[in-house]
């Protein structure tokens, strides 16, 4: 049996179990031809079969058995799917967008789980379902999010948000920082670094030999010869250089406001972004219920639903399973 894409189920009062469910309801959920495994809690899941008026039956399987990752099997519709059931929550008494101490725990176990399943190469990868950053911080996790607990838990100090779909591929040298500490965060390091990690995990993961890299200006314009600021010839333009004499096939300082409708037609195979909304307005444009988040430069594959856990929406049945499926989807690729 080829290695699984393990799937956590994130933040048991998000929207997390409810989209898994709804995405299996809709015999959607596949990862090319390799098994799904979820790192979660068979009675959170239920609970969401139930929203949709779904019975679920959870089997326990015989440790001795050949599915070696796998605890349960969960049955739905006369189709079924791999558990590691890795908590225990009173799911009957879990209120929706209030995540206790437990459901921290539980969060963060799941991760580190799938996390260590792939790093000794028993899972082909990971996708992760949406998870609440301050009931991780409650439980006594360090990092401030997915991205860091799993940079450190394989031992990576740099790593690249890369937000993908069909049309759109855009990696970020910055990410979750106020506009003004932009500039100050910026320099032809950080800049080389982005461009190495996303070059080689495109490479690497999605099968290009010479990916072609659009790198953005920070200023209107791309500064305007200095007029509107200076740090595409500072910063931008010496990190170009330097990863095209490394055989990168990089380009810009770009304007931003006229690049991504070329992006957006086929011309690059992903766009170099310095800041947060500089990428993902486009992105989110395009890509707004089918996009994914992927992280680059970690030694396994992880992808990610790129929404949060929708309390607004918890419990209710709406939540769209898009994002969730695209990021299944796009594993199973780069496994492949």
């Amino acid at each position: 049996m080829k290695r699984p894409i393990v799937i956590t189920m994130g933040d048991p009062t998000g929207v997390g179990p409810e989209i898994i469910v709804k995405a299996w309801l809709e015999d959607k959920l596949a990862a090319g031809d390799r098994p799904l495994l979820v790192a979660g809690d068979g009675a959170v899941l239920q609970r969401a079969a139930s929203i949709f008026g779904a019975e679920m039956t959870v089997e326990a399987l015989d440790a001795g058995g050949s599915e070696t990752l796998a605890s349960h099997r969960l049955r739905l519709n006369e189709r079924s799917l791999l558990l590691k059931n890795l908590s225990e929550l009173p799911a009957a008494d879990l209120v929706y967008g209030a995540p206790d101490l437990a459901c921290g725990q539980a969060m963060i176990r799941y991760i580190e789980w799938a996390c260590d399943r792939c790093l000794s190469g028993e899972g082909a990868g990971m996708v992760t379902a949406p998870v609440n950053k301050q009931a991780l911080r409650a439980a006594g996790c360090e990092a401030p999010g997915h991205t860091e607990l799993l940079a450190a838990r394989c031992g990576v100090d740099k790593v690249v948000m890369m937000l993908a779909g069909s049309r759109l591929r855009v990696c970020l040298v910055t990410t979750h920082l106020p506009y003004s500490a932009v500039p100050k965060a910026l320099s032809p390091e950080a800049i080389l670094s982005t461009v190495q990690i996303s070059d080689a995990a495109l490479r690497r993961f999605f099968g290009m030999d010479r990916p072609r890299l659009a790198v953005l200006a920070l200023n209107p314009h791309a500064g305007e010869g200095g007029q509107f600021g200076d740090e595409e010839q500072r910063l931008i333009a010496p990190a170009i250089e330097a990863a095209r004499r490394q055989g990168i096939e990089a380009s810009g300082p770009h304007s931003a406001d006229a690049l991504f409708h070329f992006a957006a037609q086929g011309a690059y195979d992903a766009v170099i972004c310095m800041y947060h909304d500089q990428g993902l307005i486009p992105l989110k444009l395009l890509h707004f219920d089918d996009g994914v988040n992927v992280t680059l430069g970690l030694p396994i594959i992880r992808t990610s639903a790129d929404h949060g856990t929708a309390y607004d929406l918890a419990g209710s049945g709406r939540a769209s399973s898009a994002s969730l499926l695209a990021a299944v989807d796009l594993a199973g690729q780069m496994a492949s």
